[in-house]
């Protein structure tokens, strides 16, 4: 059964969040781990088959949103983290998480030795997103987080959600391999280069996304539930596709 570390640590406030969200989706364990705590014991990870990167704004987000921890990731953990990923486990960062995991590098990662190539920036709108809106998964995506979902309504709330990429190349390569693996629908809320609303790697198990599916886990959470008549909440499959992944391999 999966069992799922989510980070925390100075200014991560969605951790609680998505502990609740796994443990809803099926995993057997999902625990909170501070990120000094992972620095000075970093086997910990091998006790884990999943690691989340929550929302918030980690360290203040007063270098750059995600900057600092994704820099102490770099300096600290990048030995156990290549480990955790060979050793064919998930990664997924959510909104902030996702801002950490392009500047650590992870994200797309073409060279495979965690060179930035895309970055997320400040809202092309001058404020900060707070909304839902509806998204779409590139069905031809390897990215096992995302396999089989349908258009799903899932909420954002951002201020630096804008994807980048350092050239148009590095653009062309991600959608040529389908990397794009998540996608605006009906707006884009943020300026993003083709709509990019999330992308994984080329192994398909690490996951970045700006929308926030732990917080969609109860039909309830959608601002439209009885007028749309929702029985199941969208958010919940996301994350279950991680789960059974790590189910059906370990």
């Amino acid at each position: 059964m999966a069992k799922v570390a989510i980070l925390t640590g100075y200014g991560i406030n969605a951790d609680n969040e998505l502990k609740q969200a796994f443990i809803a989706a099926g995993a057997e364990k999902a625990e909170r781990i501070h990120i000094n705590d992972m620095i000075e014991k970093p086997e910990i990870l091998d006790e884990y088959h999943i690691l989340g990167f929550p929302g918030g704004f980690s360290f203040g987000d007063h270098l750059g949103s995600g900057l600092v921890m994704a820099h102490l990731f770099k300096q600290n953990l990048k030995d156990v983290l290549d480990k955790f990923i060979a050793d064919g486990k998930l990664i997924i960062g959510i909104c902030n998480g996702f801002q950490v995991l392009v500047k650590m590098g992870v994200l797309p990662n073409f060279d495979g030795k965690w060179t930035q190539e895309v970055s997320l920036i400040h809202n092309n709108t001058g404020v900060f997103e707070n909304s839902w809106l509806n998204v779409r998964f590139n069905p031809a995506s390897k990215c096992v987080w995302t396999e089989g979902l349908d258009d799903m309504d899932i909420p954002i709330r951002h201020g630096e959600g804008r994807f980048i990429t350092k050239d148009a190349a590095t653009l062309k390569k991600i959608e040529d391999l389908n990397l794009n693996a998540v996608i605006y629908n009906d707006r884009n809320p943020n300026g993003s280069e083709h709509d990019i609303a999330g992308i994984t790697d080329t192994t398909g198990r690490i996951l970045g996304l700006m929308p926030h599916p732990e917080a969609f886990l109860v039909p309830e959470n959608h601002p439209m539930w009885r007028r749309k008549e929702i029985k199941e909440a969208a958010g919940l499959k996301l994350l279950r596709n991680g789960v059974q992944y790590i189910d059906s391999r370990f």
